[in-house]
């Protein structure tokens, strides 16, 4: 889970059976030093994720988003070989800092409800149990 900025509004395009949508926008999160320059990443969502990013997703937006992280080499056009960094999306949360928000858009009610029932649907259980028994039995 990352929280950015969107730097780049959403751009779509299709695979080549022209079927599935796929979305590319680039976003910046903060350096993990205080002095340190924001980082940029690629993102990349697909399927329906791609058309809510198309859709609900401007320039300065926040958002959490929740996915998994690849490396990539790319050929640079001198010859030479670099990596970079891109997210594939699997989730996506409208994101606000500000304790009077206004009431949720639709947009972002029916974000909020998606992640809550796949939430629920996955059976997401937190292990709540103590690190260390509370007896102090040693068995040897």
């Amino acid at each position: 889970m990352l929280e950015v900025l969107v730097k780049k509004a959403p751009t779509v395009r299709f695979t080549q059976d022209n079927k599935t949508p796929l979305a590319e926008l680039e976003v910046e999160f903060d350096s993990l030093r205080a002095d340190g320059p924001a980082c940029a990443l690629k993102v990349v969502g697909w399927g329906k994720l791609a058309e809510e990013l198309q859709n609900t997703v401007q320039v300065n937006s926040r958002l959490v988003i929740e996915g998994r992280l690849r490396m990539n080499t790319v050929t640079r056009p001198d010859g030479t070989k670099e990596k970079r960094a891109e997210f594939t999306l699997s989730r996506i949360h409208p994101f606000s800092s500000s304790p009077n928000v206004s009431a949720p858009s639709k947009t972002q009610q029916s974000l909020k409800s998606d992640s809550v029932n796949s939430l629920n649907n996955e059976g997401v259980k937190w292990d709540s149990s103590p690190l260390v028994p509370d007896t102090d039995d040693i068995p040897f």
